[in-house]
């Protein structure tokens, strides 16, 4: 039992969601099809595990929500509005109680209400199934008849397909007539379908000028990919209900296709507990330690100038290949899409939507973007976060849209980049933008700092109010908000992991809320700075270049110091200053780092050491959220070396001075 249970604290979660998100798809899509299909499946599924154990209220309410798909399948009841609400709810309470059960582990059990709860949701489910029964389904459209045309027009790309032995699936993807509303972009979606090799868009009905409506889609698509299946049906996951999938023999005319299998492809999968993962990454943090320490070796022993140093060089190149393949090998490991992180906020956006009274519509860009698990399981709960307070706070109530001149549904998006070693996940709203003397009147109000101050405060500033502890606009607590906890609660949890979120808004048009997180532990290589007897170090892509400046270069002015560079006036800073630390003596010349980006400066330091290769781990503990930190490395010789964003410690001193500034 104990394997079992095991077993099931792994798959349950997983197929709880897969039964929610399939609810959602056959809201979109109500009637037969592969969304219905997959819900009773995973109900079934679901069904059939946890009656292996003591777990009644969980056992019935899957077996009511089973036999209520199962008279949708067969056309025994209509898909309504009243059916999918109920199922919702019922796999709201379903995925709830399983979540608990996996943080729980041993202590299996559900919660004291969970009884009641369950005969409540149960009774609605079965009340639903003497319905009314579902109208008769119009004759269905030939199987395949997008597909003739689909291959003859790309004759050749798969004719270089079969010519590499390319295997290749051809979808047709039909889109819902109010997609847009639902927040899905069809041409965004195919744009970077992968393996891509032909597409044909063609309306689905005859243009007619007099009723054109533009807000309804009219187009159908049918694509061509040499992309394996599984990671096709992931990346249409969202519109599951509204594809329909052909495999094409990659060694046969284009003229005669194999219609594929509806279902998922099997995978061949293999779990390991993420605790020997990470093992394994320390492992590769302790090689790039030690293949540091060798670079020092080969230093004393006189470098390229002796046999012994050449040969201790080469031997260090040579490792510093394979340490970096491995940590390439053992960071894939444990990347997995953003999507895990995204998957519950549709169905919570429209809890919240139906439970304020406000039509919100959510797109989602950018979930197949990967990052470290732990940074994908961590970002779930800020998500939550965000999503609640901008369908509370950000987007306005219908009547207040409508003499706001904006459409009666609010739209929120969130989105999802890669920039280099971190990544950005922006969630903004079109609402009503924060109102700055609100929050600095709030604030005072609260307690949270003094009027002197808060009058003192930028917008920027004033802005950053809401992530203090205890800050709430709410006028009455809620379910939803009203108990000072939320924002700061999104900021600690960024912080925790290395990262930081910052927030912009303007009045009337929104606000934006952006995370930037590291990606992963990564090997970066910095330079290492000195001020006096510490070492510091900067990631190389942030620095320009490196100089040596006389005093005599150098102008004082009244904002601070500066320097001309090529024609160009820079605005000069310590690194002392920006550190607090104490200066060193000033010298006849300064050692300047010039940082990169499109608003360079100067930044004087002591001077420069060697260029390193370190394994760059997020601030923890005390330490975790420290400004101008990207994170800490270790050192061949035992000391732990400070990375610093120079971005962050520079700030608005960075901008360019204008050259009458020197004149």
């Amino acid at each position: 039992m104990d394997e079992l249970l095991a077993q099931f604290l792994v798959e349950a979660p997983e197929l709880a969601q897969q039964l929610a998100e399939a609810l959602l798809a056959l809201e979109r899509m109500p009637g037969p099809g592969q969304a219905l299909d997959a819900a009773f499946r995973h109900a079934h599924t679901l069904k059939g595990s946890v009656q292996l154990f003591d777990l009644p209220p969980l056992a019935g309410l899957l077996h009511a929500a089973e036999d209520l798909l199962g008279a949708l399948r067969a056309g025994d009841r209509a898909p309504d509005a009243a059916a999918l609400d109920a199922l919702m709810a019922a796999a709201g309470a379903v995925e709830g109680w399983i979540m608990g059960l996996a943080r729980d582990g041993a202590g299996i059990g559900l919660p004291a209400e969970a009884a009641a709860l369950g005969a409540r949701h149960e009774a609605a489910l079965r009340a639903l199934l003497d319905g009314p029964a579902v109208p008769a389904a119009a004759e269905p459209a030939a199987a395949l008849a997008w597909l003739p045309a689909l291959l003859a027009e790309a004759a050749d790309p798969l004719a270089e397909a079969r010519s590499g032995s390319q295997p290749v699936t051809a979808l047709h993807y039909r889109p819902a007539a109010d997609c847009f509303f639902l927040g899905d972009d069809p041409f965004g979606l195919l744009r970077r379908l992968p393996g891509l090799i032909a597409l044909r868009v063609t309306p689905r009905a005859a243009w007619d000028l007099e009723s054109f409506d533009p807000f309804a889609c009219n187009l159908d698509f049918a694509a061509l990919s040499t992309a394996a299946p599984e990671a096709l049906r992931q990346h249409m996951r969202f519109v599951a209900d509204q594809v329909e999938w052909a495999g094409v023999a990659a060694a046969e005319p284009p003229a005669s296709p194999t219609v594929a299998a509806t279902r998922d492809p099997g995978q061949r999968l293999l779990r390991v507990e993420a605790a020997r993962i990470d093992g394994m990454m320390d492992m590769v943090a302790e090689l790039v330690v030690a293949k540091t320490g060798l670079a020092g070796l080969a230093r004393e022993a006189g470098g390229p100038a002796t046999p012994l140093g050449r040969s201790l060089a080469a031997r260090g190149a040579e490792i510093d290949r394979l340490v970096a393949g491995l940590h390439r090998a053992v960071l894939g490991l444990r990347l997995v899409p953003l999507a895990q992180a995204f998957r519950r906020l549709p169905r919570l956006a429209r809890e919240l939507s139906a439970q304020l009274g406000k039509p919100v519509a959510l797109q989602i860009e950018g979930e197949e973007v990967e990052a470290d698990k732990s940074v994908v399981d961590a970002l779930a709960e800020p998500l939550l976060h965000l999503l609640r307070n901008a369908l509370d706070h950000g987007v306005e109530p219908p009547e207040a849209r409508r003499a706001a001149g904006k459409s009666e549904a609010g739209r929120i998006t969130l989105s999802a980049r890669r920039q280099g070693d971190q990544i950005q996940v922006t969630l903004e709203d079109d609402g009503a933008g924060l109102d700055t003397a609100k929050l600095r009147r709030v604030a005072g109000e609260r307690g949270l700092l003094p009027p002197a101050e808060l009058d003192a405060l930028d917008e920027a500033a004033a802005m950053a109010l809401i992530f203090r502890a205890g800050f709430s606009t709410a006028a009455a607590v809620t379910g939803i908000s009203g108990r000072g906890v939320g924002m700061d609660a999104v900021r600690a949890a960024i912080e925790a992991l290395g990262g930081r979120v910052s927030v912009a808004s303007r009045p009337g048009q929104g606000t934006s809320f952006r995370l930037t997180l590291p990606r992963a532990t990564v090997i970066t290589r910095v330079v290492l700075l000195r001020l006096g007897e510490a070492r510091f170090g900067v990631p190389i892509e942030a620095v320009a270049e490196t100089l040596r400046l006389p005093e005599a270069a150098i102008t004082r002015l009244a904002e601070g110091e500066a320097f001309v560079l090529r024609g160009r006036a820079l605005p000069l800073l310590r690194l002392s200053d920006l550190l607090g630390l104490p200066a060193a003596p000033a010298g006849t010349e300064r050692r300047i780092l010039v940082t990169a980006g499109p608003a360079p400066c100067g930044i004087a330091v002591d001077g420069f050491a060697e260029r390193l290769d370190v394994m760059l781990r997020p601030m923890g503990g005390l330490l975790a959220g420290l400004p101008g930190a990207l994170g800490t490395a270790l050192l061949g010789d035992g000391v732990v070396l400070v990375v610093l964003d120079l971005d962050e410690l520079a700030g608005g001193a960075a901008a360019p001075l204008p050259e009458a500034a020197l004149s």
